[in-house]
């Protein structure tokens, strides 16, 4: 006799393997109706990053990767602030020069009346 495999979608397998998490693998599976191992697999696919189930279920790869991005994007922001700070000095500057530069005009304009 052939066994007849039943398709499940994507939400009902995250919510089973979410429901697994709180009750255990044995319980979920039971109450659910589906084969131990069904659920087990596709807890295991959730492990591994194949099965995205959602925060809080980052397997060790992709919270390196999430470690390493944010050590990245923090030192993006610390030189962004160096540039800024850099940048105003700059504008200071130029506001200073062009400020000496206008009393020298004006001076200048004035000696010549």
């Amino acid at each position: 006799m052939e066994k007849k495999q039943r398709n499940y979608d994507m939400e009902y397998k995250i919510q089973a393997v979410k429901l697994a998490k709180e009750i255990g693998g044995a319980k979920a599976a039971v109450e659910l109706g589906i084969p131990e191992n069904t659920l087990y697999t596709w807890m295991k696919a959730a492990r591994e990053g194949r099965l995205d189930i959602g925060s809080g279920s980052h397997t060790p790869q992709t919270a390196m990767n999430l470690a390493e991005e944010l050590t990245f994007l923090r030192r993006q922001v610390k030189e962004q602030e160096k540039e800024i700070r850099r940048l105003k000095e700059e504008n200071e500057f130029l506001e200073e020069a062009s400020a000496f530069f206008a009393a020298g005009r004006l001076k200048s304009a004035k000696t010549k009346e």
